[in-house]
């Protein structure tokens, strides 16, 4: 194996590491079994929207400073070392999430600061992606280490469920209780998933270290948050000079915000409305992750064919239906038509719908990355994911905040995800003035 290949597959291995945080915690194990924890389905979503809030606006506010300091080092290294410990300590202390805990807010802060240091370490890989290959190869790139991300996010989710995960029989997908030991009257199976998630993430990231070298950068220096807050004030201020660059972070802010919200939500949703358990709900997030990381890996190359604006247009509009086939089924009736009580067709077609949302979703974050990558200055590379990462939060408040709102004030959690259809629109309507072109992008 060529060191380039190495390189690139090294960097790869951060999307395989990684991505049990989103697939196992956020989504299809923790984030539904925290409703367990709390006793209240509902006050289980509130809470968990307005800690996703805080967290998104800590990442939205520091993530542009980091990465100018990091530009101005010439160094990310150091910094992906920093935020994956503190991915380790959070995703390590939710161990203590037993049913009925007084330490729910514990529980909270170590996931907020997990998520906040998976969500660092990730800009600073994304801004190594330009280094990796030719402008022609980035789009493939892109799109090979989402799906191998989902599929990292397939294989510990398998694990999970076979041996650890167990439903409210106190038994696991196997039908065994949960392997070493763990206790199912405590549910210590299912709340192993932090440090699994934690393991999985030290072990994988060995690659990453040993392979992955950082290209040398044209200046390097000694660095001064000073001069951070003034070079990011300049990027700021020269955005409306920029009107692609500016309409690509507003739109990607809103259908960012959107997935997210399906993606942390959903698995509440089903437990809440269909009634599904964890393992059902770990059996929706592998049919997913599966169609995420198969149609994640054909969408590079139709990002390499066709560019990425097309292929992110296209993921959206299937996300948009999606959203309003869920928001229309529930256990009594289907797009409004009454349904006899045990029928099958609720649970299909919100398979489907999980299908569909892994398929469009691990698309157009591979190509939203590329498009990044199209739009940025290739100088301030780090600056500008850390930007990204600031119109990926600085709304981010907006969808579980309007999740929980609206849970609370109908009492249903049906109404709770209306909003993502809007933000899917509202970023939709905003592509129409992005241009692909990264040199006419720029002024």
């Amino acid at each position: 194996m060529t060191p380039e290949r190495k390189r690139i597959r090294g960097w790869m291995m951060f999307d395989w590491a990684s991505q049990p945080y989103n697939t196992l915690l956020l989504t299809f194990v923790f984030g539904p079994y925290f409703a367990t924890v709390v006793g209240d389905p509902v006050e289980a979503q509130a809470l968990w929207g307005y800690a996703l809030t805080l967290s998104g606006l800590s990442i939205a506010v520091l993530a542009p400073i980091l990465g100018s300091l990091a530009d101005q080092a010439g160094r990310r290294m150091p910094w992906i070392i920093g935020f994956s410990l503190l991915y380790v300590a959070g995703a390590s202390t939710l161990w203590l999430a037993a049913p009925g805990t007084d330490l729910v807010w514990v529980v909270l802060i170590a996931f907020g600061l997990g998520l906040i240091g998976m969500e660092f370490a990730t800009i600073f890989t994304n801004a190594m992606l330009p280094d990796l290959g030719p402008p022609a190869e980035i789009g493939r790139i892109s799109g090979t280490g989402w799906a191998v991300g989902y599929a990292g996010g397939v294989v510990a989710l398998l694990i999970m469920l076979l041996f650890l995960a167990e439903n409210e029989a106190g038994v696991t997908l196997l039908g065994q209780p949960p392997a070493l030991g763990l206790d199912p009257d405590t549910r210590e199976g299912t709340r192993s998933v932090g440090p699994f998630t934690a393991l999985w993430f030290v072990v994988f990231m060995i690659p990453f270290f040993l392979w992955v070298r950082e290209t040398p950068a044209k200046t390097r220096g000694r660095t001064s948050l000073l001069k951070g807050l003034r070079d990011l004030g300049a990027t700021l201020r020269s955005l409306p000079s920029q009107p692609s660059l500016s309409a690509y972070l507003a739109s990607s802010m809103l259908y960012r915000d959107a997935l997210n919200g399906m993606y942390t939500f959903g698995g509440i949703y089903a437990l809440g409305v269909l009634g599904w358990s964890v393992i059902d709900i770990g059996v929706f997030g592998i049919m997913a992750a599966i169609t995420g990381a198969i149609f994640a890996y054909l969408g590079g190359f139709a990002d390499k064919a066709f560019g990425p604006k097309p292929v992110i247009v296209l993921s959206i509009v299937i996300l948009s239906l999606v959203g309003v086939t869920i928001v229309s089924v529930s256990r009594e009736a289907v797009f409004g038509m009454p349904v006899a009580p045990d029928s099958a067709l609720p649970d299909i077609l919100f398979y489907i719908c999980g299908a569909l949302i892994g398929a469009a979703g691990g698309t157009v974050q591979a190509a939203s990355r590329t498009m990044m990558v199209r739009q940025a200055n290739p100088d301030r590379m780090t600056e500008a994911f850390g930007l990204y990462a600031l119109a990926g939060k600085a709304t981010s408040f907006l969808a579980p905040l309007t999740i929980a709102i609206a849970t609370d004030l109908s009492g249903t959690q049906s109404a709770g995800l209306i909003p993502l259809i809007l933000l899917f629109l509202c970023g939709l309507l905003l592509l129409r003035f992005v241009h692909p072109d990264p040199e006419m992008s720029r002024p």
